[in-house]
């Protein structure tokens, strides 16, 4: 069954790798217009230079900067159909005791309040036109413990929150809210996280990766493009009636602790 997704004007967040640009590139190869922003230049000066996507530089932590970005995006696509609030920083490693307070803020205003940033400008379009979708992407995090990885987990926690309460609100007005809860993804940022387990730990780092990869019962880490895929269904006419919900593609984390 094809999916109907030419006419969706779509905005990703920190589409520029990983994730997010597998988000832009499967929405742009499908006909759809995109807009993205990064904070790293040359990453969206990439993505950017295929056929379909536009983007600007942006931190999502910035208002100022969110603010520039949508105002930017809203313009030049004429609107808003889908909102993928794909921003997030793997955060600080080590017990609660350790972490540096300011470390803790940066990961929470960058995983969990660049989407209220975004969302305030996204929704009053959505609304006036009774028709829109909203994905945040969370994680097995925001739905396990994860020890050493406390900001983390609490930010990814708190966008579960935010998407419920949402989708609550917005209902009314033909407006869709999911959240997406990777598992282990395949990558540089994947990679990142197995440092700070092995620095953390002091284990090896061929112990912590077989030690995440035991954790899940299909014994696999995940490609960006399933979670392009799993969000292009949602907000497709296939996915018309599902809001509210957090979809695991993760092939059934067990737990987080290794």
């Amino acid at each position: 069954m094809k999916l109907d997704l030419a006419d969706l004007r779509v905005i990703v967040t920190a589409g520029g790798a990983g994730i997010g640009r597998a988000v832009a590139e499967t929405f742009a190869a499908a006909g759809a217009p995109v807009w993205t922003c990064d904070v790293d230049a040359d990453a969206l000066a990439s993505v950017t230079a295929l056929d379909g996507i536009d983007g600007m530089v942006a931190d999502v932590g910035d208002t100022g900067s969110v603010d520039a970005f949508m105002a930017a995006a809203l313009a030049d696509l004429g609107g808003v159909d889908v909102l993928v609030n794909n921003a997030g920083i793997a955060g600080p490693g080590g017990p609660v005791e350790t972490l540096d307070p300011d470390d803790v803020i940066r990961t929470l205003d960058v995983d969990v309040t660049s989407m209220f940033r975004t969302a305030r400008h996204a929704l009053p379009v959505m609304k006036e036109q009774r028709s829109g979708s909203i994905v945040n992407i969370s994680s097995t995090a925001g739905t396990h413990g994860f020890p050493n990885r406390a900001a983390y987990a609490a930010a990814k926690w708190g966008v579960i929150g935010f998407t419920k309460t949402l989708a609550m609100e917005v209902g009314e007005y033909g407006i869709r809210v999911n959240a997406i809860c990777p598992g282990s993804i395949n990558g540089p940022r994947m990679d990142h996280v197995i440092d700070l387990e092995v620095e953390a730990s002091g284990r090896p780092r061929d112990e912590v990766s077989d030690g995440m990869v035991a954790q899940v019962s299909m014994g696999t880490f995940i490609d960006p493009e399933e979670i392009a895929e799993t969000i292009a269904f949602l907000v497709s006419p296939l996915g018309a009636k599902i809001s509210g919900q957090t979809l695991a593609v993760d092939g059934n984390t067990e737990t987080l602790r290794s």
